[in-house]
């Protein structure tokens, strides 16, 4: 498999080779190292693959030399529409493609850049959708309906204000907010916002929106936003204020690792890392953040007897008395 991989990795690099060449004539060598970031053996042992592969492509030295394509050689994507070279952006999540409505762009797309490839390069395309994809939602998680999802992505193309009618617990409010992004999380899509407040950035599920109406306001994107961040961002916030229920606990040190199974990430993880150096009993103080004493309850029902609650007590208690209720409810089934 790993093979496979460097395979793939390697005609992904070929293809940029090809159009760093088109894009700027004769280039020099270590020019091409540089851009590519490999070294200048690697260069030409591609400039000799792609040769081999059917590019009119070749090599002078010495001063004034380069690497350069014969005759204004070009891999032109012939027909590709403004909208299928979007849909490209999305080649690597073709269930998202599909929720924005540009399944059939994608596939049009990719079918026109597999004809402007040379042959071998084609081939290695069609074995890597042949062989690997990637499945986003996790296992028992339906996606949601997302009816307002394409409207609301022209909406953020365009640049353009939306006002919201957004579920929210039982009722229906109404927000008007600056798309900035749309993020597939899982199998669940999120809106992030500017909303017209000084507190900054909102975070809407899609699949709550009841409908939107597009604004004749352009929107003021923040200078310098970056998207990938602000969700990062946006995640940790989230963590932190959602699971403040702190828990602290024994478990053994060989078995710490029931913890990643017992929580969810980020919590886990972090539970794992807070470990202290066992005692003479073998077991590790951790510290636990949940989001509240019926969440932690059970969560840490799923560890087992491999932990034991030093605090909060009312957490000590609830672990106690379901214990004792499952105890008492096996004896007698067993009887």
């Amino acid at each position: 498999m790993l093979g496979h991989i460097v395979d793939q990795v390697r005609a992904s690099r070929l293809v940029q080779l090809l159009l760093v060449l088109q894009r700027r004539g004769r280039t020099t060598a270590d020019e091409l190292a540089t851009e590519l970031e490999v070294s200048v053996r690697t260069v030409y042992r591609d400039v000799e693959a792609l040769g081999a592969a059917g590019v009119p492509i070749y090599g002078e030295s010495g001063p004034g030399g380069g690497i350069q394509l014969v005759g204004g050689y070009e891999t032109r994507l012939t027909g590709l529409t403004g909208a299928e070279a979007t849909a490209l952006g999305l080649a690597g999540v073709p269930s998202a493609a599909a929720d924005l409505g540009l399944g059939s762009l994608l596939v049009a797309a990719q079918s026109k850049v597999d004809a402007a490839l040379p042959p071998e390069l084609r081939a290695r395309s069609t074995r890597l959708r042949e062989r690997f994809l990637v499945d986003v939602p996790g296992w028992f998680q339906a996606p949601e309906p997302v009816p307002a999802l394409a409207d609301l992505a022209a909406a953020l193309w365009d640049g353009r204000r939306v006002e919201l009618r957004y579920r929210r617990a039982e009722h229906l409010v109404r927000r008007r907010v600056d798309p900035l992004g749309l993020v597939l999380k899982g199998s669940a899509w999120y809106l992030v916002a500017r909303a017209r407040r000084p507190d900054g950035l909102r975070t809407y599920r899609v699949g709550r929106v009841a409908s939107l109406r597009v604004l004749d306001v352009p929107v003021m994107r923040p200078d310098g936003f970056d998207l990938a961040a602000a969700w990062t961002e946006i995640g940790r916030s989230f963590d932190r204020d959602l699971r403040r229920y702190v828990v602290h606990a024994l478990v053994p040190a060989d078995e710490l690792w029931r913890l990643r199974h017992a929580l969810p990430d980020p919590s886990g993880r972090q539970a794992v890392d807070s470990a202290e150096a066992p005692g003479p009993d073998g077991r590790c103080r951790v510290t636990i953040h949940s989001e509240s004493l019926d969440v932690a309850h059970d969560e840490l029902l799923r560890v087992g007897r491999a932990l034991e609650v030093l605090d909060p007590a009312e957490l000590r208690d609830a672990l106690h008395t379901t214990g004792r209720s499952l105890a008492a409810h096996h004896y007698r089934a067993g009887r």
